[in-house]
């Protein structure tokens, strides 16, 4: 039997990740008392988000929830507070922001937490929150023709990868006399043990108690792999060593590690580490 073996949500886009032992399943993703995944996102001056990729320390900034705000800390700084509370739409200053193809209204989080992100990162950049009454859609083209609803995720709500498939892909680095790297590298929300390696790939849905959810894409990755999310520096890119098999016809022989899923039923259940997974295979 599959289990969820883990849950985790990344308050801010390509900052460090919040494992949780429950969390809300919503149709764009996860929630934590109240934080939704990728809810706020750094922007330069030119208001396209940033990542990891081109700037690695932002894996040095680490999300803590107490009632009333999102608190992130990072290295050698006072801790950053952010209200839970949106203000009210009167007093919130917006900021129209990219990301990919996407434009978002996005609320500007204020003068003080763009100077701490600018001190962090060593770059002028400003820190935005997804607009209470902003909407983005995943692209139709792998979802029957239906857009479904993300935050700021690159493109879908919810990235699951199977335990098996990374206990593979460490097998042939060590192999390779290569270290293993740990499942933060590839930056799951949900990460399912008791899989054979890779069936992640085939399958047609995952029941999770009354919730269902249905991998509709498989995830090329980028190099942000090679980032150790420990210490925010590049090291040897697992991608040399996924592209001798894991490259996919469907997306251009692009390198695909796990899935991309969106909610087909059960928004609003509440999802446990340790419960029971049932996956069912396409035909």
């Amino acid at each position: 039997m599959a289990i969820l073996s883990q849950l985790i949500v990344y308050p801010v886009k390509s900052c460090s990740g919040l494992s949780v032992p429950s969390a809300t399943l919503t149709r764009a993703g996860l929630a934590v008392d109240g934080v939704r995944d990728r809810e706020w996102m750094v922007v330069g001056e030119d208001n396209q988000f940033l990542t990891q990729r081109d700037h690695p320390r932002m894996a040095l900034i680490v999300p803590h929830l107490n009632a009333r705000f999102l608190i992130l800390c990072a290295p050698g700084m006072a801790a950053l507070a952010l209200p839970l509370a949106h203000l009210p739409a009167a007093q919130a200053a917006t900021r129209d922001v990219g990301l990919w193809d996407d434009q978002v209204l996005a609320d500007d989080c204020g003068e003080a937490a763009a100077a701490w992100f600018c001190a962090v990162l060593g770059v002028r950049c400003r820190l935005v929150r997804f607009g209470a009454a902003a909407m983005r859609a995943t692209s139709g083209r792998w979802t029957g023709g239906v857009p479904q609803p993300t935050l700021f995720a690159d493109g879908y709500p919810l990235l699951a990868i199977g335990a098996a498939s990374l206990d593979d892909l460490n097998d042939k680095l060590l192999a390779a006399g290569r270290p293993a790297l740990p499942m933060n590298r590839f930056r799951p929300n949900i990460v399912i043990a008791g899989l054979d390696p890779y069936e992640e790939d085939y399958v047609a849905t995952f029941a999770l108690g009354a919730a269902v959810i249905t991998p509709v894409k498989p995830c090329p990755r980028c190099p942000i792999p090679r980032i150790d999310q420990a210490t925010g520096l590049p090291g040897p890119d697992p991608l040399d060593v996924l592209q001798t098999y894991r490259r996919h016809a469907r997306l251009d022989g692009a390198v695909c590690f796990g899935m991309n899923c969106i909610v087909a039923l059960g928004a609003g259940e509440r999802l446990v580490v340790g419960q029971d997974v049932v996956a069912t295979l396409a035909l």
